[in-house]
């Protein structure tokens, strides 16, 4: 059974088709246009659908489900646009996403269900990726933001974490690019244009070192609650900052083997696809029925 995994971003429209039973894109379909989300409702709408139609090229449109990974504020259920306080996506505000998405695509709106956009990250990764099948997972994208999300018997949400208080500031302070940025130059005087550049330097080793390690300690402190609350089997780490994990996993793991919260720690398989499949992925009930 094949649904078409779609995410949106301020920048872009990424669609492929998913196969629900492998759990995986189906090869040679995936495409991706650039969108600018100030542009007015129907040019939004039209150029969203006009993508999608070239990806659903040749689908019977009979059995043609469609999951969407949005960002919020948004009527998931309803598929209603709440933005209006965003530089993204304001002319879309109190608009029926849903309704407007299934008239220009000739579907019943039934057939289109969204998604939050941070969660689909997870929903992707335990639905056919590094925490398949896991039962309670928490999910962390570490990046130019931080995103978080947890996922319980196959359902994954957003835990909007990232201003949450931590150390002098919010989480996204510590846990993201500006802060290996802005914690170089501090002790350095110099500047590095971002993770994967540090990740390659081949001087300042110390240096380089040990804000990798202060890093994997500021996560394992950011983790330790969230561990308490929701106890999780398995954590996720996704995001561009998780290709450097040799450089600050050990670090995580003794800290939160020191705070007594030993875990199970996976890296992301699927990386830009896990969007797509745990958009799918909304569609897997359909495989579970047939």
């Amino acid at each position: 059974m094949i649904a078409l995994g779609i995410d949106i971003g301020g920048s872009h429209i990424t669609a492929a088709k998913v196969d629900l039973e492998s759990r995986s894109i189906i090869a040679g379909t995936t495409s991706r246009t650039a969108v600018d989300a100030n542009l007015n409702a129907e040019e939004l709408l039209n150029t969203w659908c006009g993508m999608i139609e070239g990806v659903y090229a040749e689908t019977d449109r009979s059995a043609a489900y469609i999951g969407i990974a949005m960002p919020g504020p948004f009527d998931y259920e309803a598929g209603i646009s709440l933005i209006k306080d965003q530089p993204k996506f304001r002319n879309l505000y109190q608009i029926n996403v849903k309704n407007e998405l299934a008239k220009r695509l000739n579907l019943e709106p039934a057939n289109i269900r969204f998604i939050n956009d941070a969660a689909s990250f997870l929903q992707g990764e335990v639905f056919g990726g590094a925490a398949r099948d896991r039962q309670k997972v928490i999910g962390l994208t570490l990046g130019t933001g931080l995103g978080a999300s947890f996922c319980a018997d196959g359902v994954a949400v957003d835990a909007a974490l990232w201003n949450s208080p931590f150390k002098e500031g919010i989480a996204e302070d510590y846990l993201s690019t500006r802060w290996f940025l802005s914690r170089y130059e501090a002790l350095t005087g110099k500047q590095v244009s971002g993770v994967k550049a540090l990740t390659d330097m081949s001087t300042d080793e110390a240096v380089k070192q040990q804000i990798f390690e202060e890093f994997g300690k500021h996560l394992a402190e950011f983790l330790v609650p969230f561990l308490d609350q929701e106890q999780p089997d398995t954590i996720v780490l996704g995001g561009n900052i998780s290709n450097a994990h040799p450089l600050f996993m050990p670090a995580l793991l003794e800290q939160l083997n020191v705070a007594s919260r030993p875990a199970v720690i996976k890296i992301a398989e699927l990386q830009e696809d896990a969007s797509l499949i745990g958009a799918a992925s909304c569609w897997q009930s359909l495989v579970q029925a047939s």
